[in-house]
């Protein structure tokens, strides 16, 4: 296959929702389409002992939620599928943004009970920022829920976009039959009570059948047919170009769990969704026909293996074809690096690969060499755009429960926040530790994981802080004045850089105005 053809045939895209609308089971109904998988996992399910491919931290899966993102690959009728699977609970936002930075593509999902959640807007307008083609996925069809023309209003006046409905619900909870595929003009049915497995479909080709009555009865009939033939009047007609440009969402609905709707779903989505992308950086845009190699890492995690302690970095393949064993170019270390077992995912599976091209995620074995957003190439000096870093809203001191495990305690704190989750401040004036996040459940992931990773005990005790900025000062005797003057409020961060840790927003000011000549950082690249 030809370098032009493996680029064509990718499709990289990431699913992202508001909490619990069914992220995760869909990504295993995809992956079970897909061939993937033999049987889905239930999120949350005493019932069935077997969890979710993507939950793969343990957490994830005494919680039933995802608190970080999971990369899974397949081969679906001839094309490369790239899924990143998000968490949903906007205390791991960061990791979703991310993430997004590294897709060509989205599904959204929203459930049909719900409508429009918070978190949904917040991701839509990321995707709206990046102009990101969204699919919308209106799950749960089989539950007692909204209206599907109320649920498409609600989108529309909610997110601001463009909808056109590519498949039709026929019922909703327990009169839901199946769904009517509008993009190939067919009715799929759907039978079997087993939620584990593929159920049988019933094709039939045309509305005008004879025999649709008595598959769905004669009002479902008539129903149908005056849904289609609204829908053909009122919605804009779906185009490829227009919903590639980000102009209009196709619409898909049905229920994950159920298998309904979500074969409609895959193969609309290799039909429609982009090929890779066209990436800016600092000094060009990068085309993914470029023979040149390059790539960044939008992701890394600690223990993503717990028995061998590894720490993989998830890199995007923007331009260039990836060759094992091959020197690259570290851009930021200015250092050639070399990689003798670069992996693909299926969540924690992995596999070493020879070769990879643009759209495929890949995991580099790091020692601690990588930093989020660090680029790679062939020698081209270069940095990506708009992989975004995050100020810490919360703040805790660090308790060491266990004086006998500092180091891993150390050790732990230093993987973790490397992953991006967090930031790690030591006070100048007494040594001790101040973790800051965006999300209170990040502590509660952060205790869990250093117990269960590093076997170190901590706890995380009140520190009043309303903001944590990174200083500077083109004079250095001002900046050593400042640091004097301010000795009870400077930290230092992990890289060794000089942080003020403001208690309030008037002592902020107070101090931008008393020393006009330090300037006052939200983020650590300055």
């Amino acid at each position: 296959m030809t370098f032009l053809e493996e680029i064509n045939r990718r499709r990289t895209f990431g699913i992202i929702a508001h909490p619990d609308a069914g992220k995760t089971t869909l990504t295993e109904k995809l992956l079970l389409f897909g061939g993937a998988i033999q049987s889905a996992g239930a999120v949350k399910s005493n019932k069935i002992k077997k969890h979710t491919t993507s939950d793969f931290m343990e957490i994830e899966r005494q919680r039933g939620i995802s608190v970080a993102t999971s990369v899974m690959a397949f081969e679906y009728k001839g094309k490369k599928i790239n899924i990143l699977d998000t968490p949903g609970h906007e205390d791991f936002a960061e990791d979703t943004y991310r993430t997004l930075t590294a897709v060509d593509s989205v599904i959204m999902l929203i459930d049909c009970v719900k409508g429009v959640e918070p978190q949904t807007r917040k991701l839509l307008e990321v995707c709206r920022m990046r102009k990101t083609p969204v699919i919308v996925f209106i799950n749960k069809m089989d539950r007692e829920g909204q209206d599907a023309f109320d649920l498409l209003d609600e989108i529309e006046k909610e997110l601001k976009i463009k909808v056109r409905p590519l498949s039709w619900p026929i019922g909703i909870g327990k009169t839901f039959k199946g769904v009517y595929n509008l993009y190939e003009q067919s009715l799929n049915l759907f039978r079997g009570e087993d939620k584990q497995t593929i159920a049988d479909s019933i094709e039939i080709k045309s509305l005008n059948d004879g025999e649709l009555e008595k598959y769905i009865g004669e009002d479902n009939t008539k129903k149908l047919r005056n849904d289609i033939e609204l829908i053909e009047g009122v919605y804009h007609e779906f185009t490829k170009e227009d919903y590639l440009d980000g102009h209009i969402s196709p619409v898909f609905f049905g229920s994950a769990v159920n298998n309904f709707g979500v074969r409609e779903l895959l193969d609309c989505f290799i039909e429609i969704a982009p090929v890779p992308r066209d990436r800016e950086t600092d000094t060009k845009v990068v085309h993914p026909t470029d023979d040149i190699f390059s790539g960044f890492v939008f992701k890394i995690h600690a223990n993503l293996d717990p028995k061998h302690r590894d720490r993989i970095a998830f890199l995007r393949i923007c331009s260039g074809k990836f060759e094992r064993n091959k020197y690259y170019y570290h851009v930021r270390d200015g250092k050639e690096v070399r990689f003798s077992n670069p992996t693909a995912f299926m969540a924690q599976d992995k596999s070493v690969i020879d070769e990879a091209y643009p759209g495929d995620i890949i995991g580099l074995y790091d020692s601690g060499t990588f930093k989020i957003a660090d680029t790679i190439t062939e020698g081209e000096k270069m940095n990506f755009k708009g992989i975004p870093s995050f100020s810490p809203e919360l703040f805790r001191y660090v308790t060491n429960l266990d004086p006998m495990k500092t180091k891993q305690l150390q050790k732990g704190l230093e993987q973790l926040t490397d992953e991006g989750v967090a930031q790690l401040f030591t006070k100048k004036v007494d040594g001790r530790k101040i973790l800051g996040t965006v999300g209170a459940l990040q502590f509660e992931v952060i205790q869990h994981r250093l117990k269960s990773e590093y076997n170190a005990s901590c706890s995380f005790d009140q520190v009043s802080l309303h903001k944590a900025l990174w200083i500077s000062s083109e004079n250095k005797s001002k900046l050593d004045s400042f640091v004097q003057d301010r000795s009870q409020h400077i930290a230092m961060d992990k890289e060794g850089k000089l942080v003020f840790l403001a208690e309030s927003a008037w002592l902020l000011q107070m101090a931008q105005e008393k020393f006009p000549e330090i300037e006052f950082h939200l983020k650590s690249e300055f």
